[in-house]
């Protein structure tokens, strides 16, 4: 029987989404966003330089062998410079399109397992304050904390770098927001506390349950200044339940292992998970996901987010350190495909875009790549999916359970 690995590469979008018009800020929309090409054309010109860190051409042979380039070109009309490579005889890719409601980590990732969200998010506006007073005056009085700072849309590391000085001396945590579904809460861990920004964190997410915001993020950091401030690997979601079973439930039930690398544990509120692995940064989640390689059995689900692509370079609309991020993760790609049994099926996609090209910090509406291997696939194009969920149904249908009620195997 074999098993399956499902890699989400967090943002890695590839442009198209044919509703990008509804989405973006009050003065412009996510029409023409696309991370992949933008990165590429980047990489071309000289934005994707950086001495020290990397310079020339967007270099990933790897992606581009399982169709990344082919993929780009399908969803939306545009070659991206370097990506021009026919994809390799044995590799199966195509382009998912989303049909949830947002363009945020639970949607993406709950329509992939087989749940597109079938109802409206709560979301917070773009101004300040963004949280309602009646909403802050409460977790202030129960918390019992002398205030919060922020209360805004931003950048997680920036305004980390802005106001983590003032909340060390203060005490105050530092509260915002985005253009997703979230409540996020950064505060030191060790001058705040650890296990007291997670109560905070949960009691916060009792108070927004009600109001659909999908999660509550807690967002530890380290270090003593601006300078030296450094997000950690304990980082938590307090996500909402998705609201029909996913791809991990069914398998759970069919007695099959589900290893949940990364944040994926967090986002399914825990799920259909039999075994959680946790890493901090791209190059560890690729060892955490070898490692979970070598305890899955026959039938079992290795399921991956390399969130790094998404929140060290997407919202910091950084070009360089994105392809940097993209070129180092394909060079470990052979790693794991020189692991798979012949029957073992490997799938990489995205959830959403963030084009650090883009106006503003936050993702950006787009369709993603669907790369597929197996020793034992004929190559070929799946074409566009018209949901995520397809995603779900195939690795199902290759694992041999039931099918569930959205999507259809592409294999």
């Amino acid at each position: 029987m074999p098993r399956a690995f499902l890699c989400v590469m967090d943002s890695v979008g590839i442009g198209g989404a044919p509703d990008a018009d509804q989405y973006g800020g009050e003065s412009f929309n996510d029409v023409g966003s696309n991370t992949m090409l933008h990165i590429a054309e980047g990489c071309a010109t000289g934005r994707g330089d950086q001495p020290g860190l990397r310079e020339g051409p967007l270099h990933i042979p790897n992606l581009n062998a399982l169709g990344m380039g082919a993929a780009v070109e399908l969803s939306s009309g545009k070659t991206a410079p370097g990506l021009d490579a026919k994809p390799a005889p044995n590799a199966v890719w195509g382009v998912g399109r989303e049909i949830s409601r947002g363009k945020d980590t639970p949607s993406g990732h709950w329509e992939i397992a087989g749940c597109p969200v079938p109802f409206e998010w709560g979301y917070f506006p773009d101004t300040v304050p963004a949280f309602p007073k009646d909403l802050t005056d409460t977790i202030i009085a129960e918390a019992g904390l002398p205030g919060i700072l922020g209360n805004c849309h931003a950048s997680g590391t920036v305004i980390i770098e802005e106001l983590g000085e003032e909340s060390i001396r203060t005490g105050k945590p530092i509260c915002y927001t985005s253009a997703d579904s979230v409540f996020q809460i950064a505060a030191h861990e060790e001058h705040f506390g650890l296990e007291r920004l997670y109560d905070l964190c949960k009691l916060v997410f009792k108070h927004t349950e009600p109001m659909r915001i999908g999660r509550v993020i807690a967002r530890p950091f380290v270090g003593e200044t601006a300078k030296t401030f450094d997000r950690t690997g304990n980082r938590r979601d307090f996500a909402l339940d998705p609201p029909e079973e996913t791809l991990l439930d069914r398998l759970k039930a069919a007695g099959r292992n589900v290893y949940a690398v990364g944040k994926i544990s967090d986002i399914y509120a825990g799920r259909g998970v039999t075994h959680k692995l946790k890493a901090h940064g791209n190059m560890a989640l690729f060892d955490a996901m070898l490692e979970a390689e070598t305890m899955a059995a026959d039938g079992d689900l290795v399921f991956t987010n390399f969130v790094q692509f998404d929140t060290d370079f997407g919202h910091r609309r950084d070009v360089p350190g994105y392809a940097d991020a993209l070129e180092k993760f394909d060079r470990r790609l052979p790693e794991i495909i020189a692991r798979l049994n012949p029957d073992d099926l490997l799938l990489l996609t995205a959830d959403h875009g963030n084009d650090p090209t883009w106006q503003g910090s936050d993702h950006t509406r787009e369709q993603t790549p669907i790369l597929v291997f197996s020793r034992a696939l004929n190559g070929g194009s799946v074409g566009l999916r018209s949901t995520f969920s397809d995603i779900g149904e195939s690795v199902a249908k290759w694992l041999g359970i039931a099918p569930g009620a959205h999507g259809r195997s592409f294999l």
